[in-house]
């Protein structure tokens, strides 16, 4: 007897309303081209913003701590798991992000369900954007704290449950956000979401996921992006997307810090980050502190293709990021054209359809790098067009 059965059914209606997602496989490194399912394909979809992933610093460095530390930490970082390279890697990004210490952690999804329910309790409330990641949702689900949702980047909105909070008798105030959206590129009003929170004496937490290597001074991010230094209490990060790597942490006080160490459960309960990552990591930040040479790069080439995209009569959406949301709605329209740009044209861009955006808002979108050529860029746009026609799109 099958229990698991419904299950089959279940994927066939994902699979009848064009939002089954075809998962691909990839046959070597990140770069602007990739062999993907035995083709080689321009690629659109990768959060590899800088084009680190596979950068030669990053892989020897990755090769020196494998001979010296070995493959894995073998504990969790509070037993025998901590080595001198984590020290390493969180001192170099609270120097770099300009604050007192860091914390790192497996991934940026497991920090923010890490640090969430480690800062506040069932007297608090938490107040979150209605746009923000999985991972803080998921987060703030593990908390015991009372919650409230904010409409995206709304100050207003947010203001009136910062005072219904206050009104309820809510010992402490956590607002969280998102510093880049990932869906549709946009910027949250950080500077604007600090001067409320001040007003009711909260706290506010930013996941810098899809800023950090992209906003501010060499690409420290949104906090620096707004000269918000000193004023956010908590900065998430990963080192998945522009760092190149693997990995999350969360940055801020020496006490905040110091208090995760003792109650992030992440940290407490699965093991370190293993020591070649940590020793890529340190040599991304060390790049970004060498040079701006590679987010100049970012943003010139996402400047070029979103003036080709729209100049072709594209909709690309409110994004203020290299992060490039090709508007479609139809959720079947946008897998068709997701697979005919892939087939026909060799342009590897997966389209984002619910439950990852709302029921129609689906869109394909394009991660500009800095790794891309402007030849890539004026290839991709040519494809997007060509099969936009195709599809009365454009």
């Amino acid at each position: 007897m099958d229990k698991t059965g419904f299950l089959g059914e279940q994927v066939e209606e994902l699979q009848a309303g064009g939002l089954y997602n075809t998962i691909r496989h990839i046959e070597g490194p990140q770069g602007s081209w990739l062999m993907v399912d035995g083709q080689r394909v321009l690629n659109f979809c990768s959060n590899n913003y800088l084009g680190l992933a596979n950068h030669p610093r990053l892989i020897e460095a990755a090769k020196t701590a494998l001979d010296r530390y070995g493959v894995g930490p073998g504990a969790v970082r509070t037993i025998a798991g901590t080595m001198t390279i984590h020290d390493e890697l969180e001192a170099k990004l609270a120097a770099f992000k300009g604050v007192e210490a860091a914390i790192s952690l497996q991934s940026g999804f497991v920090a923010n369900t890490g640090v969430i329910p480690a800062l506040v309790d069932q007297e608090d409330v938490i107040i979150t954007d209605a746009l923000n990641h999985a991972s803080i949702i998921d987060g703030v689900r593990l908390a015991k704290a009372g919650r409230k949702i904010y409409a995206h980047a709304d100050v207003s909105d947010l203001r009136d449950k910062l005072g219904e909070a206050r009104a309820d008798g809510a010992r402490r105030i956590l607002i969280i956000t998102d510093g880049v959206f990932s869906m549709d590129g946009d910027i949250a009003p950080l500077d604007r979401i600090a001067d409320t929170a001040d007003e009711f004496e909260a706290m506010v937490m930013v996941d810098d996921a899809h800023g950090e290597g992209v906003l501010g001074r060499g690409g420290r991010g949104i906090v620096d992006y707004f000269g918000l230094h000193g004023r956010i209490e908590i900065e998430v990060g990963t080192m998945s997307k522009a760092f190149g790597v693997m990995g999350g942490y969360v940055a801020g006080s020496r006490a905040m810090i110091d208090w995760l160490q003792q109650r992030a459960r992440p940290f407490l309960f699965s093991s370190a980050v293993t020591p070649p990552d940590v020793a890529a990591c340190i040599a991304s930040v060390e790049i970004l502190q060498d040079s701006t040479e590679l987010v100049d790069r970012l943003w010139a080439n996402s400047r070029l293709f979103k003036a080709m995209m729209s100049s072709a009569g594209f909709d690309i959406g409110r994004s203020e990021t290299p992060i490039t949301p090709v508007m479609l709605g139809d959720e079947r329209v946008a897998r068709e054209f997701s697979r005919r740009l892939f087939d026909e044209e060799a342009v590897f861009a997966q389209a984002i359809a619910y439950p990852t955006v709302q029921l129609g808002t689906a869109r394909i979108r394009v991660m500009i790098s800095a790794a891309h050529s402007e030849d890539d860029l004026k290839y991709g746009t040519a494809a997007f067009v060509k099969i936009g026609k195709d599809l009365g799109v454009v």
